[in-house]
């Protein structure tokens, strides 16, 4: 049996789900601004239904997301709140759970033609670097859906000295791609050699992932995988809220776990979930994990 580590689940759409505003283009950053008792409780929620890994809730904190709303003088701010209630979440909890910062796609989700080029999309992930790595324990590169996008943030990442996590969001029509439509095993050839301590697949639907992985296990890098329960996602547009997104009916915690014990049949070590999926979810995930013989680590 494997040594597993569980990542907590979907972190914005919970947020919605418990907040009393309507969601907003800038929605992570306006509820720690307006309602970060919620942002605390929603990690306690994930480390008490089993996850070992949370990440910052600093998924629309870049600075080009701030810039784009008029609000660039909230960054460190913003930052340093997340960062202040991941550790009161985790020193709460009395568990032995880590924090990963947050590299997300710089503009918007889904969109890597929009995003900068290589260079301008380094100089900005090392912005981001420089305030999250003295208070994070790795690096989750996430939702990166092209090759200048994947390499920036890895290459922003491991300059910090942590180990890095990189997660591709592939298209869920052809899922030997990304989002981009640049080959998958050309991203992979393009973070060889970077420094990456593992790789994942995210923000994607579970029967894509599930085509992908294979691509993954011949990368020979421990891997990884959490997907997301949207029915899809081109309704969101750059700017626009994510209430135009659904939810699948058919992946409650049950299937998602089926889903996830697949992909670590076929040799993942780090699971979790996406956008749609909940503490339900990742407790049954944990639970499932034990009931197979699995250690979570």
């Amino acid at each position: 049996m494997s040594a597993i580590t569980l990542l907590d689940g979907g972190m914005g759409q919970e947020l919605i789900k418990r907040s009393t505003q309507p969601p907003h283009p800038m929605w992570s950053a306006k509820v720690l601004l307006d309602e970060p008792e919620i942002v605390q409780a929603v990690h306690a929620d994930y480390i008490a239904a089993g996850a070992r890994v949370i990440t910052l809730n600093t998924y629309s904190t870049t600075p080009e997301r701030l810039a784009r709303d008029g609000q660039s003088d909230q960054f460190r701010p913003l930052q340093a709140r997340a960062i202040k209630l991941a550790q009161a979440a985790v020193a709460a909890s009395g568990r032995d759970v880590r924090s990963a910062g947050c590299l997300p796609p710089l503009y918007a989700s889904y969109r890597p033609e929009l995003a900068p080029d290589f260079d301008t999309n380094l100089a900005l992930y090392r912005q981001i670097v420089a305030v999250e790595k003295d208070h994070v324990d790795l690096f989750q590169c996430e939702t990166l859906s092209s090759i200048a996008e994947a390499t920036a943030a890895c290459t922003a990442g491991v300059e910090s000295g942590l180990p890095v996590w990189v997660s591709l969001s592939i298209s869920d029509d052809t899922p030997e791609t990304l989002r981009s439509g640049e080959p998958l095993p050309d991203a992979l050839a393009a973070l060889d050699g970077l420094g990456a301590s593992a790789i994942l697949l995210n923000c994607s639907t579970p029967e894509a992932i599930t085509a992908a992985l294979p691509a993954l296990v011949a990368a020979g890098l421990p891997f990884g995988a959490y997907a997301n329960g949207f029915t899809g996602v081109t309704a969101l547009k750059p700017g626009g809220t994510v209430d135009v997104l659904h939810a699948r009916t058919d992946l409650g915690p049950v299937a998602y776990a089926e889903f996830a014990l697949g992909w670590v049949d076929m040799g993942a070590t780090i699971i979790g979930g996406c956008c749609e999926t909940t503490p339900a979810h990742i407790a049954e995930l944990a639970g499932a994990l034990r009931r197979a013989g699995h250690t979570i680590v």
